[in-house]
C-alpha cells in the first residue's frame, strides 16, 4: 500500500514531516520562506520536495497551482511562526504581522480541502496562544478552522513525555474532515508513559566539537556536520558563574533539557560549563535522529533547530492520525478544478 500524502506549510527544516514520515505518510509539497531550511528538508528527505515561497502571499490558486499533478493529500500539516504568540517573548506586540499567519494557514487549509477533500490537518504554535492575551485570536483561529469545513481539536503536548529530553510544551490543533469523520472525535496521544531521557542520555560521552570560523567547512567539522558551535570568549565560561540568565543557562546532565529556543547568544550552556552547545547536540535535545542534517550559516542552523518540531512529537500524533485514514477505506478525492475570483476576501483568501 502506498504511503499517503501531506501537503506541508511552514515546514521549516523538517521536523514535524520527519515524524510523520516516520509513521508512514509522504511529503509530496512542502512550502516555507527561509532557503536554508528548504535545503535542509530537501537533503534529509533525498528529493526537490519543498520549494521557497513566502506564504504570507501566496495566493490559494497559486498554492493549488504548485501541488505536483501525481500528488493525492489526505492532510496538510504545518506550524506557522509563532514568535508573536511566545511568552518567552518580552516584547511581544498583539499586532505583529507574524499573528496574521495562522488565518493564513487556515485559507490555504480551506482551498487544499476544496480542491482534494483533506482527511485532517495539522496545527503547531507555542502554547502560549492558548493565554489570556490571546483568547480572542484563538478563538478567531478555530473558527476559520471550522469554516474550512473541519471538526476542531485542541491540545498542549510537551515533549518531554514523548522520549524527547526537553521540556517544550505546544500547542496541537488537529481538524478531521466533518464529511469522512462525522461525530468522530480525535484523541491525542498522552506519552509514552517512559522515564523521562536526560541531558546525559542525549549528548553524553560527544567528541568536543569544532569552533566556529570563516573558513571552516561542513566537511571539516569532526563527528557530525553540524557539531559546531561559536568559541566561548566570556570570562564566564572560565569563572563558574554560567547558569544564570537567559543568556548563561547552563544545563545538567541529570535533568531534562529547558526549551531548546534561541535567540541572539541564548544558546544554552553546556552542562560542563565551559562553552555553549552545538547545533548537533541541540538536535539531539529535539530528538532528531543522528543521520538528520541542517544546512546554511551557522546562525542559520540556529534558528532552524530552534522553531523545529521534535519529531518523536509529531510521530506520536501522525500514528493515530494514520490509524484513522486507514480504518476510513476511503481514499483521496480527485483534484477538483476550482475558478478564483482574485478577491482576497473570497472563499480561502486571508482575511
Amino acid at each position: 500500500m502506498s504511503a499517503p500524502q501531506l501537503l506541508s506549510l511552514f515546514c521549516g527544516a523538517g521536523g514535524l514531516d520527519e515524524g510523520f514520515r516516520r509513521a508512514g505518510f509522504s511529503t509530496c509539497l512542502a512550502l516555507d520562506n527561509c532557503a536554508e531550511a528548504i535545503d535542509s528538508f530537501n537533503h534529509n528527505l533525498g528529493k526537490q520536495v519543498a520549494l521557497e515561497r513566502d506564504l504570507a502571499t501566496l495566493a490559494p490558486s497559486e498554492f493549488l497551482s504548485l501541488v505536483p499533478s501525481g500528488c493525492k493529500p489526505v492532510g496538510l500539516i504545518g506550524g506557522p511562526p509563532c514568535q508573536g504568540f511566545s511568552r518567552a517573548n518580552v516584547f511581544a506586540d498583539i499586532n505583529d504581522p507574524r499573528n496574521l499567519l495562522p488565518f493564513r494557514y487556515a485559507s490555504l487549509v480551506k482551498a487544499a480541502n476544496r480542491a482534494f477533500q483533506l482527511h485532517f490537518f495539522v496545527f503547531e504554535n507555542v502554547a502560549g496562544l492558548l493565554g489570556q492575551k490571546h483568547s480572542d485570536r484563538l478563538k478567531q483561529i478555530l473558527s476559520r478552522l471550522r469554516n474550512a469545513g473541519f471538526s476542531v481539536f485542541t491540545h498542549d503536548l510537551d515533549a518531554r513525555h514523548f522520549g524527547v529530553p526537553q521540556r517544550r510544551r505546544r500547542l496541537f490543533i488537529v481538524g478531521l474532515n466533518k464529511h469522512l469523520y462525522p461525530g468522530v472525535e480525535f484523541s491525542f496521544p498522552t506519552g509514552t508513559g517512559e522515564v523521562e531521557r536526560t541531558v546525559s542520555q542525549a549528548i553524553g560521552g560527544l567528541p568536543a566539537p569544532a569552533f566556529f570560523a570563516k573558513s571552516l567547512n561542513a566537511n571539516d567539522i569532526p563527528h557530525h556536520p553540524n557539531h559546531w558551535t561559536m568559541r566561548p570568549k566570556s570570562r564566564k565560561f572560565v569563572n563558574g558563574l554560567t547558569g544564570t540568565g537567559r543568556s548563561f543557562k547552563r544545563l545538567a546532565w541529570d535533568e531534562v533539557s529547558a526549551t531548546v529556543a534561541y535567540g541572539n547568544r541564548e544558546i544554552h550552556v553546556h552542562p560542563d560549563g565551559s562553552r555553549r552547545l552545538s547545533v548537533y547536540e541541540a538536535m539531539l535535545l529535539q530528538g532528531f535522529p543522528p543521520s538528520y542534517q541542517l544546512k546554511g550559516s551557522l546562525s542559520a542552523q540556529v534558528t532552524q533547530v530552534s522553531n523545529a518540531v521534535p519529531p518523536p512529537v509529531a510521530e506520536a500524533i501522525a500514528r493515530s492520525l494514520m490509524t484513522m485514514v486507514r480504518k476510513s477505506g476511503t481514499t483521496p478525492s480527485p483534484r477538483i478544478k476550482m475558478k478564483w475570483s482574485g478577491n482576497p476576501r473570497s472563499s480561502g483568501g486571508m482575511p
